[in-house]
């Protein structure tokens, strides 16, 4: 039997654990998250190739020696948020591997020391929030050397022994964080001297023992720490007390001083400011989240804190705006270089609060609900000179000239946000600062145009999110300097072929509403690098089709966001596409290709047609019709007396021509009376068009004799008698056609284009000479009998006649003779 591998094993339980709706898999990753399933045991079918694994909030009271025994690869283990009360000894003896362990928000009661000794590998150990007793690291910690967070404690600690964290003394840390009751009892003094660490967290409420702090303090003397944060520092009370517990901060080296939670007096801002103030060392304070009060028993001495220096100050989610008046001078602010004012709802800046503000580089006054007339007041002072960067987002603004009349004044400004706000239309002109560059619109209403309004001095230009329908390409002619410009999400309809700009090279319009989009869309915009047009409602057609391939092929641009984000909105049948699959052809799209293709299809069209009238004679036939109709046209004038000049043309082809002279001819022409009858040979008049000679005489002829023979329907000038008298053009009917058949010729001998003929030929009885002698003599009695009298008025000629001797097959010449009754005398 062949062993499952850790592969198969993985996959198997990812199979059975779906069907549960149980632990989400990445079998790449070799992650499993098996959180918030409320889970009472570590399941027991995870793959051996895990090596990250999940079991936070579930309902876990115990830990298994074997629940993670066969986990060799782990490296990252969450248990935070169950209700681990006890762990067996040797649990993690095979997790060697093990870099992160997380056990916050569990139930334990003791430190897990000599649990963790194997763990030589871990990095991160959260133990905070659980039940233990006391702080005392055991000396399994001591073998913790690659340790770099460590964070422990709980509740239930009251008091913090002088050794507990000795066996962490050689340890560098990266940061240290501690939890203890609400109010701390009892602190013995070197405790804390013994942490080497970049950053040190405290989750310790003095609200009953405040004295613990300048111990603290004291055993960090001498240190230096990166960040240092108090969390609910005074959990339940605001201080009161006289004594300054923040003194000991002289002595000790912060970068960066957080306040997080708990209650905040005006009296106890008081003395971390002036703490500060003495300090060249902290850059940063942090105030976030706090419950601030005014302190009304607050007597403040004269001292004023006009040298407090700080980087940055940033006063953060705190609902009573006091907290920016509690000293009405407003010389705290006098040294910041970066004021962070987010989430205060405070709603104006006084004018003497503007007067301190002329060191500040960097203003944040985002998410206050501030209307613009709550900071312009033309009768303050508002020049801040060394300002260049000004924060005004997620407020309630509406006019954007109000904000440029505020910043007017501040000739270093260069960034300017004021997205997710309410500023709509401007057409009025706007003064802004000569230096500024960026100006983030996104998140507005700008339905209508605001270009009026726009620092024409932009490098950077965001209104995305902003219900833009329109663009002024006005503006973009004048900003010389733009380079980014940023307007997806919006509802631009379409993009102008005259956007003109040397200087644009971002451009992002995904997202929006045009759907044509062409190949010169962008021609004007010769700086253009990056661009993404994704996500519009496209017409798939020539254009686009052009303008992909046109962007694609050029190497100074990237269209950043093809092929995933482009899709066919129309036309039907394309609905969904992407655009990546649309392929029109070149002949479909090209005009020019299609312009020549139908020249050259047309000349050779042309050609051939002409070739095909010169072989099958087209001209000939032409000026023949003409003579056909013209003869029909006088056909309808005669009258029905008309005197006719012969009683018969006879068609017949020269291979017949013996039999017509030596046997018709005299049968009918010296029979009494005798009948005059009308031959090529004898009776065409020499000089003329040999088409009008044979109209003239038929048409002069009451009857006409076809004699039908082999010969007959491969003769051309045979076919073309047949022709004329088969469409009836001369004003003949087929009562007056006789035909004769000299020798047997099937219906399917005749050319198909004499399809009446044929059909005559199948419902009129037809003349056959007999080859029997006999029978001959019956033959010329039908044919008199059809021809009827010979004494029938015919007008006689002159007898001058003309005699055609023409090879009718070959056409390879023509003599014509003039005869009388005694004489044959040559023409040519």
């Amino acid at each position: 039997m062949v062993e499952p591998t850790g592969s198969t094993l993985l996959i198997c339980f990812l199979i059975v654990n779906l069907a549960e709706g149980a632990c989400k898999i990445d079998i790449g990753k070799k992650i499993v998250d098996c959180s918030r399933l409320n889970l009472e045991q570590v399941p027991t079918d995870i793959s051996h190739d895990v090596e990250n694994l999940d079991l936070s909030v579930n309902k876990l009271t115990k830990i298994k020696k074997e629940d993670f025994y066969h986990l060799s690869n782990l490296r990252i283990l969450n248990l935070n948020f169950n209700n681990i009360s006890s762990i067996d000894h040797d649990s993690f003896n095979t997790n060697i591997l093990l870099e992160n362990l997380s056990l916050f928000n569990n139930s334990l009661t003791e430190m897990p020391s000599e649990l963790l000794e194997p763990l030589m590998n871990l990095k991160i150990l959260k133990m905070s929030n659980n039940f233990f007793n006391s702080s005392t690291l055991g000396n399994g910690f001591k073998k913790l050397v690659n340790l770099k967070e460590l964070s422990f404690g709980g509740p239930m600690i009251k008091t913090i022994l002088k050794d507990d964290f000795l066996p962490i003394k050689d340890i560098e840390l990266e940061r240290f964080s501690l939890k203890t009751q609400s109010s701390l009892k009892g602190y013995e003094v070197g405790a804390l001297s013994v942490v080497n660490t970049r950053d040190i967290w405290f989750d310790i409420a003095l609200d009953t023992y405040a004295d613990v702090l300048p111990l603290i303090l004291k055993d960090l003397a001498g240190k230096s720490f990166k960040n240092m944060r108090f969390r609910n520092l005074f959990e339940f009370t605001y201080y009161t007390e006289s004594m300054d517990i923040f003194s000991g901060l002289n002595d000790v080296g912060v970068d960066s001083l957080t306040f997080y939670r708990g209650k905040f007096s005006e009296y106890l801002l008081y003395l971390v400011l002036k703490n500060i103030e003495k300090l060249s060392n902290i850059n940063d304070l942090l105030l976030l989240s706090v419950d601030f009060a005014r302190s009304p028993n607050f007597n403040k001495t004269d001292d004023k804190t006009e040298n407090l220096s700080l980087e940055n100050l940033i006063i953060q989610d705190v609902t009573n705006p006091d907290i920016l008046r509690f000293d009405w001078t407003f010389t705290q602010f006098s040294n910041i270089r970066n004021l962070h004012i987010v989430n205060v709802n405070f709603n104006f800046i006084p004018c003497d609060a503007w007067n301190h503000l002329t060191n500040l580089e960097s203003f944040n006054i985002t998410g206050n609900r501030l209307l613009a007339r709550y900071l312009y007041n033309p009768t303050c002072q508002l020049s801040l000179p060394a300002i260049k960067t000004f924060n005004a987002s997620d407020n309630t603004m509406t006019s954007l000239r109000t904000i440029s009349l505020l910043i007017t004044t501040w000739s270093n400004l260069s960034v300017v946000d004021l997205s997710f706000n309410n500023i709509g239309s401007c057409t009025e002109s706007c003064k802004w600062p000569s230096k500024i560059t960026t100006l983030i619109l996104h998140n507005n209403a700008l339905i209508h145009d605001i270009s009026p309004c726009l620092p024409l001095t932009l490098e950077y230009l965001d209104m995305s999110n902003s219900q833009l329908e329109r663009l002024n390409m006005s503006y973009f002619n004048q900003a010389n300097n733009l380079r980014v410009l940023i307007l997806r999400n919006n509802k631009i309809k379409f993009i102008p072929t005259g956007w003109k700009s040397l200087s644009i090279e971002v451009l992002a319009l995904e997202g929006n509403s045009f759907g044509v989009i062409d190949g010169g869309s962008f021609k004007y915009l010769l700086s253009l690098r990056n661009l993404t047009a994704g996500n519009n409602p496209y017409y798939c057609n020539c254009d686009l089709y052009a303008f992909i391939t046109e962007t694609l092929s050029d190497k100074n641009i990237s269209l950043l966001d093809w092929p995933d984000s482009y899709y066919c909105y129309h036309p039907q049948n394309l609905v969904d596409t992407k655009i990546e699959y649309f392929n029109p052809g070149k002949l479909q799209c090209d005009v020019g290709l299609v312009v020549a293709i139908s020249v050259a299809v047309t000349a050779v069209v042309v050609i051939i047609c002409m070739m095909l009238c010169w072989k099958y004679n087209v001209p000939w036939y032409l000026r023949a019709t003409c003579k056909i109709i013209r003869s029909k046209y006088r056909s309808k004038k005669r009258e029905d007396n008309k005197a006719y000049i012969y009683h018969a043309f006879i068609s017949y082809s020269c291979m017949d021509a013996d039999w017509v002279r030596e046997v018709l001819l005299p049968r009918l022409e010296n029979s009494t009376p005798p009948y005059r009858l009308c031959i090529h040979e004898r009776d065409f008049l020499p000089g003329r068009w040999i088409i009008d000679n044979i109209i003239d005489n038929i048409e002069n002829s009451q009857k006409i004799i076809f004699v039908l023979s082999r010969s007959f329907v491969n003769s051309e000038w045979c076919n073309y008698e047949l022709y004329f008298a088969h469409h009836r053009n001369i004003g003949h009917a087929f009562e007056n056609v006789i035909l004769v058949v000299k020798e047997n010729v099937s219906l399917e001998d005749l050319p198909k284009r004499f399809y009446r003929l044929r059909k005559m030929l199948r419902a009129k009885t037809y003349l056959e000479w007999p080859s029997d002698q006999n029978r001959q003599l019956f033959f010329w009695v039908q044919l008199k009998t059809i021809l009827g009298h010979a004494n029938q008025t015919v007008t006689g000629q002159d007898n001058l006649s003309s005699e055609i001797v023409e090879d009718r097959q070959t056409h390879a010449r023509v003599v014509s003779t003039i005869t009388n009754p005694t004489k044959t005398f040559p023409i040519s």
